[in-house]
């Protein structure tokens, strides 16, 4: 006539009367009579407080019975709210939109509640455990900043943070999250080759060099698309209108001048989004075949005269310096003797042969003598 079922102290049981919750049932022995089985159709499930967290298809009815409620932790979060349960000190679940419900008894439990549209960033003093756990992959996303980058987050197209060096962990569900690492590093772009036409119509091909850093990472992705782009596509144009406005000749003589006028060009326009040009150079000047070959031409030409011009000036200064010499000779007998002395002590220089010299002009006898030997 009785059925008799034994709750133990883990256990519970969920008294149903023709399918309703009609209470919960501690531990202990329990008798089931005909009358219950038969007419109230009453019916015992006995369930397992070891699970704590409580599952059941009717878990909505069976949570607003006030006794159930005494027994257990209900855990209610909105679609902006989030939650970590704490299993006798240890994480055992981060918790979603819904209502969540578990055994008071036998673990001792805690819950934190983060509202995630107030407070997109999460931080944590157990953070590393937090991000270990299995379901963090699925709540929580992270980005860490290297000492030579910004990292900035916008939040539904807004910036929500910038931070340097560290680490940035966010709710997934907060919205729409877009992560920008920026580099602010020194770089160099090289501008490459392109075809400009200068002043007087010589066709050339110019490669440039561009260093630049950014100064202004919020700028940087927000002003352009793409700044390393925008940079480059300015670059092109400076240069482009710094040769058209030169002749080649000027361009050959003077490329610093072209690389300072371009790095203010572009200075100016760079600084709208964030970077800093810190240098400009033009590192290349490539002519046509046919130019290369008359320019060629005109520089040996030009040389030539510059060599002639040298070559004509060094012999009138040479004629002049004997003219004056010459003069200074006649002035100064003395120092023309001394001058044929010198003369004499080349000619003699190393012959071994002695001569004796009379009296009178010394020069005479030397030539005398010459035209002797001859």
């Amino acid at each position: 006539m009785f059925h008799n079922i034994h709750i133990k102290q883990h256990e519970r049981g969920l008294r149903f009367r023709s399918g309703d919750f009609h209470g919960l049932v501690g531990a202990g022995p329990y008798k089931l009579g005909a009358f219950k089985r038969l007419v109230l159709r009453e019916k015992l499930q006995v369930v397992n407080t070891l699970d704590t967290r409580v599952r059941h298809p009717l878990l909505d009815v069976i949570v607003k019975d006030e006794g159930f409620r005494k027994a257990v932790h209900v855990v209610d979060l909105k679609d902006t709210e989030r939650a970590l349960a704490w299993k006798d000190g240890r994480l055992a679940w981060i918790l979603g939109p819904g209502r969540h419900v578990f055994w008071k008894e036998p673990y001792a439990l805690e819950f934190e509640v983060f509202d995630i549209e107030a407070e997109p960033r999460f931080e944590h003093a157990q953070l590393d455990v937090v991000l270990r756990h299995a379901d963090a992959r699925a709540h929580l996303a992270g980005v860490e900043a290297a000492p030579r980058e910004e990292v900035i987050l916008f939040r539904e197209g807004a910036a929500l943070t910038r931070f340097r060096e560290g680490r940035f962990v966010y709710w997934r569900d907060a919205g729409k999250v877009e992560v920008q690492s920026v580099d602010l590093r020194e770089q160099t772009a090289d501008v490459a080759g392109q075809e400009i036409m200068t002043r007087d119509k010589v066709t050339l091909r110019v490669n440039l060099v561009v260093t630049s850093c950014v100064v202004d990472a919020l700028a940087a992705v927000t002003v352009v698309h793409d700044w390393a782009q925008a940079l480059y596509r300015e670059a092109q144009l400076a240069l482009r209108a710094a040769v058209g406005a030169r002749t080649l000749d000027t361009l050959l003589t003077d490329k610093e001048a072209v690389g300072d006028e371009i790095r203010g060009v572009l200075a100016k326009r760079a600084e709208a989004f964030g970077v800093e040009v810190r240098g400009v150079g033009l590192r290349d000047l490539i002519l046509p075949g046919d130019m290369k070959s008359i320019l060629n031409q005109v520089i040996t030409a030009q040389k030539q005269a510059e060599a002639n011009v040298i070559k004509r000036r060094e012999e009138t200064a040479a004629a002049r310096s004997q003219a004056n010499t010459a003069k200074l000779l006649a002035d100064n007998p003395v120092l023309a003797r001394m001058k044929e002395l010198e003369l004499l002590q080349e000619i003699l220089a190393g012959a071994r042969t002695a001569f004796v010299f009379g009296r009178g002009d010394l020069a005479t006898q030397v030539r005398t003598l010459i035209d002797r030997e001859g």
